[in-house]
């Protein structure tokens, strides 16, 4: 029996590239045989037949299937964490639509906000509120979902909307110190985290200020002659509907306070999901025989509605047929695509990962990078391709983290160049990519195709760009002193 040699089992360039190829180009072909619905399944069997592709490569090399699959378990064994969040947002946005919560937020935002500054101010309260809590998710899941009905009912581009929501959500989770990515860039790159924090400010701060006045100047270009009957309207059909009360703002109140109080994701959201499912009992009687269909018994309406909010789909019936829409959830089952679509993704990462492909194109990028422009960028370009293909914003801050350290200490530079590059990059991108984790989920969640709000999620594409750019300049480009600059072996 031959032996299979260790360097057979090094995969070439070209050889690493071809299932990023096919998987290119089934994404293509499905973007324009199903439009905006690729995410109902073409576009996991898309991720499946390149990953299926990429193992049949692996094969051949003398890799074994026992390997291939091992790689294929422990890597979807990584987004469990992500579905489960996953699932419990779909219980959440159920319970927080029983209860009132997003027709409350709705009527209250539909108030005070107005279209000239509403893109501004969803902006805003997205970053304050991620800020707060650390998480990009449970914003979007909350007062995201909510932003996005205000801005329906004002007649604003809803991806215009998700847009705003994305660039707050995302420099919010990035900038506040209680985000599981805000800690593990500089954990991975080798500083300590308020460093890491403050440094960031150099690059996120004016990308964040360039989404402002973007948003500021298509604010004041909307012209919506009807804005006012509109939002009467709405506001007419959620009061008729629903009890309108302040006290529904414990909520949500109640879910940012103990995500502050560095109480987990999961056990977070399904505090949520069953504060919101209290709360529909309480106050709204009315909806719960709507959507029960029990009028007799209030308890077993009760436990019906509430389940139901959580499991699967409801539609609240309002006055005006135009508004219901905005009040439909598909609770954990609307989720079931979005979980369908993480997982292929992860079993393409995972063969990718044990056929050696990711780290055979890495490799070959890191030999080219003999400048900081040079290498803040490949950082940049490595961080997306781990998006693009691993599918997951935790593997692209990891593996290039461990890649490029030493790389950035050769050449004099201070961890934090290192770990703020991770996250202009890493954290940032991810939510860009329509099957990557975060990407799949907050299109899911807004109901706004991930090719949609892209363009609009201004500050996630100008923050790598103006990190590359400063890192060229040799703007705010921290170096080491020359007695620190000492060998340091690979990890």
């Amino acid at each position: 029996m031959q032996t299979t040699s260790v360097e057979s089992k090094t995969p070439s360039l070209f050889e690493s590239f071809v299932p990023i190829i096919v998987l290119i180009g089934l994404l293509s072909l499905n973007v324009l045989f199903w439009g905006d619905a690729t995410l109902d399944g073409s576009n996991q069997i898309a991720l499946l037949f390149a990953g299926a592709v990429g193992a049949v490569l692996t094969l051949r090399r003398g890799v074994k299937w026992k390997k291939i699959e091992k790689r294929i378990v422990k890597t979807i064994g990584k987004s469990m964490s992500a579905i489960l969040i996953l699932l419990l947002i779909g219980a959440l946005s159920g319970t927080w639509l029983l209860s009132g919560v997003i027709p409350m937020l709705v009527y209250y935002g539909l108030e005070i906000l107005h279209p000239t500054y509403f893109l501004a101010a969803a902006l805003i309260i997205s970053s304050l509120v991620a800020l707060s809590t650390g998480s990009s998710w449970s914003t979007v899941a909350t007062v995201g979902v909510a932003l996005i009905g205000i801005g329906n009912a004002m007649g604003i581009d809803s991806a215009m909307t998700a847009g705003a929501i994305i660039s707050g959500s995302y420099f919010g989770d990035k900038m506040s110190p209680l985000s599981d990515t805000t800690n593990l860039a500089p954990a991975m790159a080798g500083t300590d985290l308020y460093t890491h924090v403050r440094y960031m400010i150099y690059t996120t701060g004016p990308s964040f200020l360039i989404t402002l006045i973007i948003f500021s100047v298509i604010g004041f270009s909307i012209d919506i002659p009807d804005f006012t009957a509109n939002t009467e309207k709405v506001q007419s059909a959620i009061s008729e509907t629903f009890n309108i009360t302040p006290w529904l703002l414990i909520v949500p109140a109640f879910l940012i306070f103990i995500i502050i109080r560095k109480v987990a994701p999961i056990p977070s959201m399904l505090l949520g999901v069953l504060v919101g499912g209290i709360f529909a009992v309480i106050f709204q009687a009315d909806i719960i025989a709507q959507v029960s269909g029990i009028s007799a018994n209030y308890a077993e309406a009760s436990y019906k509605a509430v389940f139901q909010a959580m499991y699967g789909d409801i539609q609240i019936i309002t006055p005006d047929a135009e508004v219901n829409s905005l009040f439909s959830t598909g609770g954990m089952a609307g989720m079931l695509l979005t979980v369908w679509l993480i997982v292929s993704a992860m079993v393409f990462g995972g063969v990718m990962e044990a056929g050696g492909m990711l780290e055979r194109i890495t490799t070959a990028i890191i030999k080219r990078v003999h400048r900081t422009g040079s290498l803040v960028a490949s950082t940049v370009g490595t961080c997306i391709f781990f998006n693009f293909t691993a599918s997951d914003q935790y593997i692209a801050i990891v593996v290039p983290g461990r890649m490029y350290k030493q790389a950035y200490k050769t050449m004099g530079l201070k961890p934090e160049v290192l770990s703020r590059t991770l996250e202009d990059a890493g954290t940032l991108t991810s939510v860009l990519i329509p099957w990557n984790t975060c990407g799949a989920t907050q299109a899911r969640v807004l109901g706004v195709a991930t090719t949609d709000y892209m363009f609009y999620a201004f500050l996630n594409w100008i923050n790598p760009i103006i990190a590359i750019l400063m890192a060229y300049l040799n703007i705010k480009i921290r170096r080491l002193d020359k007695k620190n600059n000492t060998t340091e072996e690979k990890i």
